[in-house]
């Protein structure tokens, strides 16, 4: 398949595009600062511009999603306005604009994490993000078929807990080879409306 990955130089998101690369796919990476394309898919026309110039393709893949994390009292306005836009309109808008290239039996795997369903001290405006974005592909699933659109939840990556694992006490880690696994099931297989929970 000819696959859009967007995140493509974020720790995950190498890691997803090294797995299906090695499955025999050819992708089109997509990054802020690198990649084949240089896209900040939260601006619809830099969304315009990249669809214009990748054309088709069968599969569109999101690793990427900016929120912010702080003390419910100190997270202002503006931090939810943000994380909505970073991580949920963002997605929203690369489906919405991404469904005239993908093929008709293409899909969308978009990506959310363990904060929507165990949320942590500092993560309401995470949790209200991933909530967002995982209740969109339910409602999209019916919408836009036959095409295909789920959505990867991972809990705290094994490979950042030095960074984060504070944030995250007694939760279970996940490996990004696991999470990459989804992605692959999510692009490979035949669900649609899914939130492939890891672990």
């Amino acid at each position: 398949m000819r696959i859009l990955l967007v995140g493509a130089t974020g720790r995950l998101g190498a890691v997803v595009g090294r797995t299906l690369t090695e499955r025999g796919h050819d992708l089109v990476t997509v990054g802020r600062g690198g990649g084949d394309v240089r896209c900040d898919i939260t601006d619809p026309e830099a969304l315009d511009a990249l669809w214009a110039r990748v054309g088709s393709v069968d599969a569109v893949v999101s690793a990427a999603g900016d929120v912010a994390y702080a003390p419910f009292e100190e997270l202002e306005r503006a931090a939810y306005v943000r994380s909505f836009e970073g991580k949920v309109l963002a997605q929203i808008d690369l489906v919405r604009t991404g469904l005239a290239h993908v093929a008709p039996n293409g899909s969308f795997t978009l990506i959310t994490g363990v904060l929507s369903r165990d949320p942590i001290a500092t993560g309401a405006a995470a949790a209200m993000a991933n909530g967002a974005v995982e209740a969109f592909v339910r409602a999209a699933a019916r919408e836009i078929a036959p095409r295909r659109i789920n959505v990867v939840s991972p809990s705290v990556f094994t490979e950042s807990l030095v960074e984060y694992g504070s944030l995250f006490p007694g939760y279970e880690s996940v490996d990004l080879a696991d999470v990459a696994r989804a992605y692959v099931k999510s692009v490979e297989g035949a669900a649609t409306g899914e939130v492939i929970e890891l672990p």
